[in-house]
């Protein structure tokens, strides 16, 4: 049925008959309980719906049927239009005239009709998908901001940013992609400020994919857009599921990108520093945002620093300030500190899944009697020494003051990277990382043809 889809640009005949005959061929009316084919009669000529039965309203439905029963042979105009015009008591309506957009729009939900007589369809948008409540996320809060967030339906998204934004500047292009599923993915900008070069690649990107489905939704398509280096971890997009932030990255001349199915907006061009902001920033006076993200900004490269220098005093003593003589390890070790360091980056990472894995009522009791028992137990066996849990602890806690998942994970390779490469060349490897990491952050390619420095790159 797929092939057909895909590649079907045949017209609507004036032929009532062959026009079902058709339908009845392409959909699988018989076969699949959920796709619904209902015959009707309207002014004395046959008709017939067909709809997906889980996504129609059925009061909607109703209401228009009965208008439709009301309608005598002598009111039945002649051609489509003027049926429309007269006979549907409804706004979201079309007429279609070849069968590619007939069948793609009976599988997204909405309701098409064929009367005898007229060589169009009228498709009646009276469809509802199911939907949860507009909650705030659980990942991205806000302390004094709004407590809404987005959901897995494009339009309810898109109503959330025209709300706060009333400006006829602000334009959302609805496009397709995946000759199968094809996704709805909405364009949004402003089109008084938003960056035309960038707008117009974005555009052709898209317009050129050439791909059967997007499986996994906003991250098919990221992929699609832009193929990454597999080296280089840093991620090319921003993501929110606030739509506050969708709503002030919009007037800041951004692009905004939204997928059917996805609870979440990608935004481009971004920057290292658009990456670890977050709502509370915006939500204070200018001198506590400011704190906060300069606070932010300090604790993100504490993260990727503190365990690689902390190894590289350990390894060098004689280079430790005798004011700082007390962070030197007193206990016996009979583990390299190197191997503690990755065998705790791979054990936080374990007990992460585990509480993700775990029903909410048990989660925080087990991962505080796992982070307990572990810890204690661990450093009296003689595994891992108690200064090297406290600063694995303080590195684990410190990497969620940033709201980026994905940035998050990047971090943490290159503090694996620093740590390997410090344990084997000593200083010399820690300079080496530093320039690896550098280079990384320079050479980080994104959609608008910007490094993460916000520095142009051919």
């Amino acid at each position: 049925m797929y092939s057909m889809v895909k590649k079907d640009t045949k017209k609507i005949s004036p032929s009532f008959e062959e026009n079902i005959a058709y339908m009845n061929e392409v959909l699988p009316v018989k076969e699949s309980f959920d796709v619904i084919r209902r015959e009707i009669e309207i002014g004395g000529k046959e008709a017939v719906f067909f709809f997906i039965d889980g996504f129609m309203k059925d009061e909607a439905m109703l209401k228009i049927m009965d208008s439709f029963l009301s309608v005598s042979a002598q009111d039945m105009p002649e051609d489509a239009d003027d049926f429309v015009q007269r006979h549907v008591p409804y706004v979201e309506v079309d007429i279609l005239e070849d069968f590619d957009e007939v069948i793609r729009n009976v599988l997204a939900g909405t309701t098409c009709l064929f009367i005898d007589g007229y060589k169009e369809c009228i498709c009646i948008d009276c469809r509802t998908y199911p939907a949860r409540s507009v909650d705030e996320p659980d990942k991205d809060r806000s302390l004094r901001g709004s407590r809404d967030g987005f959901v897995e339906t494009i339009v309810f998204n898109t109503a959330l940013m025209r709300r706060r934004i009333r400006d006829p500047h602000l334009i959302m292009e609805m496009v397709e992609a995946g000759q199968a599923s094809r996704t709805d993915i909405a364009i949004c900008y402003m089109s008084d400020r938003v960056d035309g070069e960038l707008l117009d690649n974005l555009k052709k990107r898209i317009e050129s994919l050439q791909l059967g489905d997007l499986r996994m939704n906003q991250q098919s398509l990221a992929e699609a857009l832009f193929k990454r280096k597999w080296f280089n971890p840093f991620p090319k997009f921003k993501y929110t599921e606030r739509p506050d932030t969708a709503a002030a990255c919009l007037l800041e001349g951004k692009v905004v990108i939204l997928v059917d199915n996805s609870p979440s907006a990608m935004i481009l061009p971004t920057s290292i520093l658009d990456m670890i902001e977050e709502a509370n920033d915006y939500y204070f006076p200018t001198v506590t945002g400011v704190y906060l993200k300069t606070t932010r900004i300090m604790i993100t490269i504490a993260t990727v620093f503190f365990t690689p220098l902390y190894l590289l005093f350990m390894q060098n003593l004689e280079w430790l300030p005798d004011v700082f003589a007390f962070v030197a390890v007193r206990d016996t070790v009979n583990i390299p500190l190197v191997f503690q360091f990755l065998i705790l980056e791979l054990s936080i990472d374990g007990l992460r899944l585990a509480a993700m894995n775990t029903p909410t009522m048990l989660s925080t009791p087990l991962s505080v009697i796992a982070g307990i028992v572990m810890g204690e137990f661990s450093v009296q066996s003689g595994w891992f020494n108690s200064e090297v849990m406290l600063y694995m602890a303080f590195v684990a806690v410190a990497n969620y003051t940033q709201p980026n998942f994905e940035l998050g994970y990047a971090l943490k390779f290159m503090r694996l990277l620093l740590l390997i490469l410090t344990a084997c060349f000593d200083l010399a490897g820690f300079i080496i990382g530093c320039i690896l990491i550098l280079c990384f952050l320079v050479f980080n390619k994104t959609l608008s043809g910007r490094n993460y420095m916000n520095v142009k790159l051919n």
